[in-house]
């Protein structure tokens, strides 16, 4: 059976929300609690007698805050979903190659009040109709598993419209296939999104080419603890003079105490791209591209982090990246969202 690891990402100006991705602890709700601590370690040097009721009043408050902040994410990713959904579902292999395209329908709805509610989805997916039959279509029905506080996770939403990416991989941790979803809510739309399948005479790399600037921000969740990170940065992807592909990313914290580069080559083939050190971006029509390990079981063997990524240009100019990035265990510690302009 195939795993599945997914990424979402929508249309512009909304604010970055977590996607779901793959295998995953227990989420935690983003919440910064520097200042209590600071405020804590202020009360022990003022004195020693009150260390165990401050202790259990700043942990107890701690804890009341990130159950409060956790409540109102599960109620907004609800309420972001909820509705009715028309859009198509495209599926692509390794090489960005369209396999399939089939137009669906998703009803969701929800139950339950605070920490109990849940989100209900029913999938619905287009069938083929006989030729020489004028009924009406028929719908295959899907349910889909509920959402509820312990499997929320939220992915970033503007207006009625929003695309969805999925890594589908096989037990060997090796990419089988690419799954697109392009929905738009509403019940009157009498004509579902969806991507046109341009390959002759189309180079889907020119559109990433050049140097984009933009900021970065990163949500890291789980025992890694719940804080963000923030950063500007700068990546160039572009050929050198023999042809080959060389991209450069560097960051800078906000603080400016932290600057990270990163220096790949790689090759072009079709739509695959494939660097050095084994990464993988396999460009789709619609201005999106996937990236991903070649193989993830290599790298959980070789006790090496990686990442998966999902790029899409929502105008000429302007991009926005996600990227959830796994430690050595293969277990989701961090998702980064980029907005950023070309130079």
């Amino acid at each position: 059976m195939a795993s599945t690891c997914c990424l979402f990402s929508a249309t512009p100006t909304a604010k970055p929300l977590k996607p779901k991705i793959g295998r995953q602890r227990t989420p935690q709700c983003l919440v910064s609690t520097s200042h209590a601590l600071s405020k804590f370690t202020l009360s022990l040097q003022k004195t020693h007698s009150t260390k165990s009721s401050s202790s259990a009043s700043v942990e107890e408050g701690r804890e009341n805050h990130e159950e409060s902040m956790s409540i109102e994410a599960l109620q907004r990713f609800v309420n972001l979903n909820l509705g009715n959904w028309n859009g198509s579902f495209h599926q692509f292999d390794t090489n960005g190659r369209l396999m399939h395209r089939v137009t669906t329908k998703l009803a969701a709805s929800s139950y339950g009040e605070d920490s109990l509610i849940s989100l209900i989805q029913t999938l619905y997916i287009k069938q083929p109709q006989i030729s020489g039959y004028s009924h009406e279509p028929e719908w295959a029905e899907y349910k889909i598993k509920e959402t509820n506080m312990f499997t929320v996770d939220k992915y970033q939403q503007d207006r009625d419209m929003r695309v969805r990416a999925f890594h589908i991989m096989d037990p060997q941790g090796i990419i089988q296939m690419l799954l697109i979803f392009l929905e738009e809510r509403g019940d009157g739309v009498l004509f579902p999104p969806f991507l046109d399948n341009v390959e002759a005479n189309t180079n889907r790399i020119t559109s990433f080419l050049g140097k984009w600037k933009g900021h970065c921000k990163t949500k890291r969740s789980g025992v890694y603890g719940a804080t963000i990170a923030e950063a500007d940065t700068v990546a160039v992807l572009e050929f050198d003079d023999k042809g080959q592909l060389i991209q450069d990313i560097t960051s800078i914290s906000n603080e400016g105490s932290v600057t990270t580069s990163v220096h790949w080559m790689g090759t072009i083939s079709d739509n695959l791209v494939t660097f050095d050190g084994g990464f993988q971006m396999t460009l789709l029509p619609g201005g999106m591209y996937m990236g991903c390990p070649c193989n993830v079981a290599k790298s959980v063997a070789e006790s090496k982090s990686f990442h998966l990524e999902f790029c899409w240009l929502e105008s000429p100019g302007k991009r926005q990246r996600l990227v959830r990035t796994y430690d050595v265990e293969g277990l989701a510690v961090s998702t980064s969202y980029f907005s950023e302009t070309k130079m």
